[in-house]
């Protein structure tokens, strides 16, 4: 072999940068290996046109829809993984989350581990990850044993008037918990950041976060451009002893004692899928056949709350959201989902999700709007799944509650215009959009029923971990990131004490 580790990592993303951190002070020899190269300051990294319009940072790599219709996926590639994108709000699931609750489009059937059980690994990703928040201003907001260690970025003059409009409507707003050092980041240039790339410290991704801290220790060791093409087992097929990839067109390997997928829910379910053996023939560590199946992606819409009247001034803008309908809907019984700002919609982005409006008129319409984004929780379902064809990605998505989904923009269109926002436009993103995805190789405590054991460890190779989305169990109806993080922490401990 070309490389030997103790542990190697694949994918330098929220939940492999968060484990390589939790080990990296043990002394072992720990390797990551990154498809991706770092992400390098240029100056499409603020211009809204380059990223908007032009897809300056996106992938090339195309999947196919089981309709047979190749799509882009909108995966990033980059040390840090998505996160070098991501809009920097690290929620935690709510305590209503952990457990089984019906929904308008099915039940959900929760985790094998309670909120309190997760509760301390939370605390430490957010702290690791920087986050900014204020847990008394929300509700829903579940039991914790100490507040944010930093309070919450501030609200732009133009969103502390929405937010009191929110209070007058009967809502109750609450402060994003964001991975973000906004002076850092308005130093570079004064852009919002949500899907804007992270060329320097402003936003604290996993790259800038744990993985940073990880390669201050000799011990911890990068391979960029590493594009990992399988894992190969021992004679018994039981035993992960190398990971094969390709690096400027060499084939290579590196063996280790340990190895953990963190590749994303997509990737890290394809990589074991090519690397089934005799004794796992529908993909590695898959007795069970649920590898590659219950894919959640959230459904989400874009809305945009316009007032003709008055001038939205923000940057940012994306500090403020609210859970009123998250548990239950006011009208009805069943849990809705989350609202929360996007970034600051300038008139080139609005002019890239709506090619056929005139730039003058998106420029006018962006002046006045703000925009907000919606989510719901997809439910996981065996037939919702990734599978491999010819080599390729195939994505068949099935949608579900979206009953919930459509209540959850009727009530926040009321909100809106009882707020004072008399036009109220949206956008439902379709099924080839996969933001927030997870669950393809769920957790559970069942090894008939699940890929992994609460630990991350696969319940079928002893030496196999998975630390990234796949594993989660439900996708509830937040930003999946500081979840993923304390998973990997809590996956971390277990690999300490081996």
């Amino acid at each position: 072999m070309e490389h030997t580790a103790d542990i190697v990592i694949i994918g330098s993303g929220i939940g492999g940068s968060s484990l390589a951190y939790s080990l990296a002070d043990t002394g072992r020899r720990i390797v990551i290996l990154e498809r991706g190269e770092h992400l390098r300051d240029t100056p499409e990294a603020r211009d809204d046109i380059a990223i908007f319009q032009n897809g300056f940072y996106r992938s090339s790599e195309e999947w196919l829809a089981t309709d047979g219709e190749s799509f882009l996926p909108g995966n990033y590639y980059y040390v840090g993984g998505n996160s070098k994108f991501f809009g920097a709000v690290m929620y935690r699931y709510r305590q209503e989350d952990f457990n089984p609750r019906d929904h308008m489009g099915g039940r959900s059937p929760g985790w094998p581990i309670s909120y309190a059980e997760l509760e301390p690994w939370y605390e430490r990703a957010e702290i690791l990850f920087g986050v900014r928040g204020d847990a008394r201003q929300d509700p829903t907001e579940p039991p914790r044993n100490r507040p944010y260690r930093y309070p919450p970025v501030p609200d732009e003059p133009a969103i502390a008037t929405v937010r009191q409009r929110l209070l007058q409507a009967g809502i109750h707003p609450a402060s994003l918990p964001l991975a973000i050092d906004i002076d850092a980041w308005l130093r570079r240039a004064k852009t919002g950041w949500d899907a804007f790339p992270n060329t320097g410290a402003g936003k604290i991704d996993a790259e800038v976060g744990p993985l940073t801290k990880a390669l201050e220790h000799p011990n911890a060791t990068l391979i960029t451009g590493a594009n990992v093409q399988r894992l190969v087992t021992d004679a018994s097929g039981r035993r992960v002893m190398a990971a094969v990839f390709i690096k400027d067109g060499v084939e290579l390997s590196i063996g280790a004692d340990v190895f953990a997928v963190a590749a994303g829910a997509v990737q890290s379910a394809a990589l074991l899928l090519r690397s089934s053996t005799s004794v796992y023939p529908n993909g590695l560590g898959n007795s069970s056949d649920q590898l590659g199946r219950n894919f959640m992606n959230h459904n989400t819409t874009a809305m945009l709350a316009i007032d003709p009247f008055r001038r939205n001034t923000a940057v940012y803008q994306k500090t403020l959201g609210f859970n009123d309908f998250y548990n239950k809907d006011p009208l009805g019984s069943f849990p809705l989902g989350n609202v929360q700002l996007l970034g600051h919609i300038t008139g080139n982005i609005l002019k890239a999700n709506a090619p056929l409006l005139p730039r003058w008129l998106a420029g006018l319409v962006a002046r006045n709007c703000y925009g907000w984004f919606l989510t719901s929780e997809d439910l996981p379902n065996p037939e919702s799944r990734v599978t491999i064809r010819n080599g390729r990605i195939v994505m068949n998505w099935v949608r579900n509650n979206m009953g919930a989904h459509e209540t959850l923009i009727r009530r926040t269109r009321a909100v809106m215009r009882e707020a004072g926002f008399p036009v109220v436009l949206t956008r439902t993103f379709g099924r080839k959009t996969t933001s927030h995805q997870c669950g393809t190789a769920r957790l559970g405590s069942d090894p008939n029923t699940s890929v992994v054991s609460p630990d991350c460890r696969s319940h079928d190779i002893a030496n196999l971990y998975v630390t990234d989305a796949s594993v989660l169990p439900t996708s509830a109806a937040v930003n999946p990131a500081l979840t993923i993080a304390a998973l990997a922490l809590k996956a971390g401990a277990a690999i300490r004490a081996m």
